[in-house]
């Protein structure tokens, strides 16, 4: 298989493992969003800062080492192995003694308990962390997909069950907790590899060297991403946290899963390719124009819909997200590019460039949140979607450098794209307050716009000869 042929499958295994996984838990969540309250979700998502953080501790540094390591052995995965467990198990502890505070915070009393019990997550997952490692470096995403299904559906449905028999908040517990014991127990029965009984303090120096600016950076970049939901579930209702979350959980679907499967793939893609400059620019400037090319439009049609779409899957109870979701999406489209630019200073071997330009970006901006918290929820989500540019321009500029692409170039490649979708977008959006939203139920609603904005979008690439569909129909419909 040629280089290209292993990018591009690896793409949309990839691809179809996030958004085959993120649908099936999309579609459970919307099942139980139909059964519980706003505030039940709000109660998980004051948490979701805690086992982010702890998972971020755990893995983002030197799984990010362990990809990089070409000749990585037994002795290096076993060293991480061992140290995954020792670490969440001591993070699980903290999280323990700390759950009383973390309840006073919020004041909410069951979060203790909750916390307690949810936490647990941290050490089932520590388990998988280097059979996953290994499944991404080798690009075996079809694997991942086979082993993440599963593990969803068996967990959804436990929660769906305990929902309907009126557990509660507490149905979303132990949704979580059993799909992460599935997860390990299917990476460990589908996996060859086994821990020896070696830590070598060598290995464990070398990850941790690359490992630990990674981690620190992985850190302060998961406090930022939750940083909404503290200052939500702090200074609003539980309820209104539990619409931003609902809401972001959904715009996720795109934003998330777009960049996380083919980050998957440019990871180690770039590794491969890292000492030529020339080749790692032509690569990263195609695959982020193809990103772009699905992500704002799906993302800006999403935003359109958005009304009769809640309307549809999770009931008129949870409309008050609706306006939280379309600036969401909005905000989501040039999220993708982020990682990118990131990826090409890790496997450039600037993890400390890395790490001062993330301390750098989140200073900024929880100062930016300190001053818009007067201005209620929506000041915040205006500050998130400008922001999000700023933070595409900081990262652009340096990475840019090492590969000769400028941000001025990389936003001219990407302009004509994000500006033909936001335009068919303006023009559907008024045609549906003008024409379509008085006279149509919801689902003939979005199937008329579907039917507008789809073809005009595609017909105008086509017409205006945007690289991106031209790279498309190349390597994927073979024309």
């Amino acid at each position: 298989m040629s280089y290209k042929q292993r990018a591009v499958s690896g793409i949309l295994w990839s691809l179809w493992q996030q958004l085959s996984s993120k649908l099936i838990s999309i579609g459970i969540s919307i099942f139980l969003a139909r059964i519980l309250e706003p505030s039940q979700f709000g109660l998980i998502a004051m948490l979701s800062i805690f086992i982010s953080v702890g998972n971020s501790l755990l893995d983002s540094g030197l799984t990010a080492s362990l990809i990089r390591t070409t000749d990585a052995d037994q002795r290096d995965y076993s060293t991480v192995f061992y140290f995954n467990i020792i670490g969440s198990s001591i993070l699980y502890l903290l999280l323990f003694l700390s759950a009383p505070l973390i309840s006073a915070f919020y004041n909410q009393p069951l979060l203790t308990a909750i916390v307690r019990v949810y936490g647990i997550i941290l050490i089932i997952n520590a388990f998988f962390g280097v059979q996953s490692t290994l499944l991404i470096k080798e690009m075996k995403f079809k694997k991942q997909t086979n082993i993440q299904l599963p593990a969803a559906i068996g967990g959804g449905i436990l929660g769906i069950v305990l929902a309907k028999l009126g557990y509660g908040v507490w149905s979303l517990v132990w949704m979580g907790l059993c799909t992460s014991f599935l997860s390990t127990a299917m990476h460990w029965i589908s996996s060859n590899w086994m821990p020896a009984l070696v830590f070598d303090k060598a290995c464990f120096k070398k990850h941790i060297y690359f490992g630990y600016k990674m981690t620190i950076s992985g850190l302060i970049d998961t406090i930022y991403q939750n940083i909404y939901l503290i200052i939500i579930g702090k200074y609003f209702s539980v309820a209104q946290l539990g619409y931003y979350s609902r809401a972001d959980s959904i715009s996720q679907l795109p934003i998330s899963n777009i960049s996380a499967a083919i980050n998957k793939v440019t990871y180690p893609m770039f590794a491969e390719i890292s000492h030529d400059p020339v080749q790692l620019k032509n690569v990263y400037k195609r695959l982020m124009q193809q990103v772009i090319f699905w992500n704002a439009p799906v993302l800006i049609f999403l935003s359109v819909i958005a009304r009769p779409l809640f309307h549809i899957i999770l009931t008129d109870k949870w409309l008050p997200a609706v306006p939280f979701f379309q600036l969401l999406c909005i905000s989501g489209i040039m999220y993708p590019l982020h990682s990118y630019n990131l990826n090409v200073l890790k496997v450039m071997g600037k993890s400390a460039l890395f790490l001062k330009l993330e301390a750098i970006k989140k200073v900024l901006s929880v100062i930016g949140i300190l001053l818009f918290i007067p201005f209620g929820i929506y000041g915040l989500l205006y500050f998130q979607l400008f922001f999000n540019i700023i933070a595409y321009y900081i990262n652009s500029i340096y990475s840019g450098r090492l590969i000769a692409y400028p941000v001025t170039e990389q936003i001219k490649d990407i302009l004509p794209t994000v500006s033909l979708a936001a335009g068919i977008g303006l023009c559907c959006y008024f045609l549906d307050r003008l024409l379509i939203n008085d006279f149509f139920i919801p689902t003939m609603q979005i199937s008329i716009l579907f039917i507008i904005f789809i073809p005009v979008y595609y017909g105008a690439s086509l017409l205006i000869n945007i690289s991106a569909i031209k790279d498309f129909n190349h390597l994927i419909l073979k024309r």
